[in-house]
């Protein structure tokens, strides 16, 4: 039978895969005065964030898995498995750290649209740059230049790439770490181009796995296949020159929505490490306010045993992402937003051990959250919540979240960073250590080889 190929699709994009290339691979970087201090600072703070999320579940029953997976392809001693004592293939380096870096959902977000950056993008950078002995600064400004070309892509396809079901960060992030990558190698205009044709024929996940060990395998797999399309291109493989943008290229591809100007405005000037955030609780961001207010009615005095419902106003996104009433286990909890207001109000915080599944199934955590009653009202923003206790006097306490505490409104202090890396890492890698790998972190700028910080990562 005969079939209809005709597609709507743009014939007249600009060329963003030669635009980005050229980005990449031409920009001055920071010493030379390519960006701010400013800019460089979030770079220092979102890598360091990104390696305290991946130390920290360096012993996650996900991390064993993917380790033991890997080792059944023998690969060669190249780089660390952060949090571990194993070393394993650059590729398969960042195949896992990829992983390990999302496992407790604690890691970045780019807020315009809920990419969470440096998984992809650190994790295959790192991997390659420990191999290669790479310095910090190369680090770093391959960093800087990988996140903006993920997000910059994305800015241009959300929401309706999202909405129709795939996992942003792996699907963009795949173009972040051939970038940052590709920079790293020090690959002329044409060759990164090849790596960003190659990567983009290669987006990863889908939505439905939330709540599964396959949630974290997108930037791990994405930053594997952006780490090998550098690779392929560095020796010469080819790729569409148009492989961005061309009719059935990828974004027209994977997106109804694309808007070339959001690749090519201020490109050079406006960096979207910028506009990168960092996660005070262990799960979704869009649960981040309604824990944040729960939390503010424990300071307020309000306790477990006075409640006798809590009503919660939020958008309708927040109930598709995180409806889920019956949490089984510290995966689903990550997207159950009853949870989160449970444990808010319970402990006055959420970090990784509020979503234990020991926790999760805590008869007095199972009772609370079903004392939630979660009505949509998309007049109230995405990152916002209403929340009012209902105490079994009668009274009434209400809180209102505009912005949580890790927005960009309302920023995670350094001091706090530090703090939230000691809580994941300290455990792991012991707190002498942890204390000289978030130093190393704020000085990664200065090291000469990024091994010597690769080492302190290591049990």
């Amino acid at each position: 039978m005969a079939r209809n190929t005709q597609v709507a699709a743009d014939h007249n994009a600009p060329p963003v895969t030669q635009i980005l290339a050229q980005h990449v691979a031409t920009h001055p970087g920071f010493l030379a005065g390519g960006w701010s201090a400013a800019v460089d600072h979030e770079a220092y703070r979102t890598f360091m964030n990104w390696l305290g999320c991946a130390v920290g579940a360096a012993q996650h029953e996900a991390a064993d898995a993917a380790l033991a997976a890997v080792n059944m392809l023998q690969p060669a001693a190249q780089a660390s498995v952060l949090g571990r004592s194993e070393k394993v293939d650059m590729a398969s380096a960042a195949l896992i750290n990829g992983i390990t870096s999302h496992t407790f959902d604690f890691d970045d977000t780019h807020l315009k649209t809920i990419i969470h950056p440096a998984g992809p993008v650190a994790s295959a950078v790192l991997a390659l740059a420990e191999h290669t002995g790479a310095s910090g600064r190369e680090l770093i400004d391959a960093l800087v230049l990988g996140i903006d070309v993920s997000c910059r892509v994305g800015n241009a396809m959300y929401p309706e790439h999202y909405d129709r079901g795939w996992h942003i960060t792996g699907s963009t992030g795949t173009l972040g770490a051939a970038a940052a990558c590709a920079r790293l190698l020090k690959l002329d205009v044409q060759k990164t181009a090849m790596a960003l044709g190659i990567a983009a024929s290669q987006p990863v996940g889908m939505r439905e796995q939330f709540g599964t060990m396959t949630k974290p395998f997108h930037p791990g797999g994405a930053a594997r296949a952006g780490l090998m399309s550098a690779l392929l291109a560095s020796q010469g493989y080819t790729a569409s020159p148009k492989a961005l943008e061309a009719p059935r290229g990828m974004m027209q591809t994977v997106s109804t929505k694309n808007d070339w100007n959001e690749i090519t405005g201020e490109l050079g000037q406006r960096f979207e490490i910028s506009f990168n955030s960092y996660k005070p609780f262990a799960c979704g961001i869009v649960i981040h306010p309604s824990i944040d207010a729960c939390a503010q009615l424990r300071a307020q005095g309000v306790t477990p045993d006075q409640i006798a419902s809590i009503e919660l106003k939020v958008h309708s996104l927040v109930l598709e992402l995180t409806g889920k009433k019956e949490p089984q286990d510290g995966l689903q909890a990550k997207f159950s937003v009853y949870h989160g207001c449970a444990a808010g109000l319970t402990f006055g915080r959420a970090a990784e051990d509020e979503f234990s599944d020991e926790i999760v199934n805590r008869p007095d955590m199972v009772a609370l959250r079903r004392k939630v009653v979660a009505t949509v009202d998309d007049s109230i923003d995405e990152a916002s919540a209403d929340v009012t206790a209902v105490l079994s006097d009668g009274r009434r306490v209400h809180v209102f979240v505009e912005h949580a505490i890790g927005s960009l409104q309302n920023p995670m202090t350094d001091a706090m960073l530090e703090a939230k890396f000691s809580g994941m890492s300290d455990a792991v890698i012991g707190a002498a250590k942890t204390a000289q790998l978030i130093r190393a972190c704020w000085a990664v700028g200065t090291a000469t080889d990024v091994r010597t910080l690769t080492a302190l990562a290591r049990p």
